[in-house]
């Protein structure tokens, strides 16, 4: 049951499609689906190490986290708009005549590394267990059974979503996925726009767009 809990809650904290959901459909679309399941399991591992922090009431770690996360914010913003750089520049018959084999730890690294970045994950997670009375309260056994089924929830959202994208790759020719880089790549770069601004925001620098963040 309590594996079921957490396949639910890791589902649901996936859905919203943020910087990662991005780079998820890119990926799915120009190179695809199991390039783009890499993208998933880095995204699902850090939900996994959320999930764990807050299953195990690992309040050492939470602190830690937040007292660091505008330095690693910083860090996720630069590596957003690296990637959006990256994105908006790269060529559709580039993409598909490189090795398929290249880069792939990166890739999972750094999608584990921009997921932890977002501090609405960890405040999602904490927020979602005291509600449903979870955490602090369970045993070993439980906390370790919740935060599998949050990876397996989270993993099992990727898979659902690159079934649909898959659909749409099939229509897509070269000068589609022209497009979906350039899209992908100004997308990707506003999140870390954002995350920048989220930033000064804390800091006490209010722009006037800053409301709606």
């Amino acid at each position: 049951m309590v594996f079921l809990i957490g396949i639910a809650i890791g589902f649901g904290m996936a859905v919203p499609i943020g910087p990662i959901g991005i780079i998820f459909i890119r990926k799915a679309l120009a190179e695809g689906t199991r390039r783009a399941l890499i993208v998933a399991s880095g995204a699902a591992t850090a939900d996994f190490i959320y999930g764990a922090v807050a299953a195990f009431g690992l309040t050492v770690v939470e602190n830690l986290i937040e007292t660091q996360m505008i330095p690693i914010r910083l860090v996720g913003g630069l590596i957003l708009f690296y990637l959006g750089y990256k994105t908006f520049k790269s060529h559709p018959e580039l993409i598909q005549s490189a090795p398929k084999n290249g880069n792939l730890l990166t890739t999972y690294l750094s999608t584990v590394f921009l997921t932890l970045t977002n501090p609405a994950t960890i405040i999602g997670f904490l927020g979602i267990f005291a509600t449903l009375g979870l955490g602090k309260g369970l045993a070993p056994l439980s906390a370790s059974q919740l935060s599998i089924g949050i990876f397996a929830g989270s993993f099992l959202w990727f898979l659902t979503l690159s079934y649909f994208v898959r659909l749409f790759r099939k229509k897509l020719n070269e000068e589609g996925l022209w497009w979906v880089n350039k899209i992908s790549g100004v997308l990707i770069t506003l999140c870390g726009v954002l995350v920048f601004l989220s930033v000064l925001k804390f800091f006490g620098i209010h722009i006037n767009f800053l409301k709606w963040l």
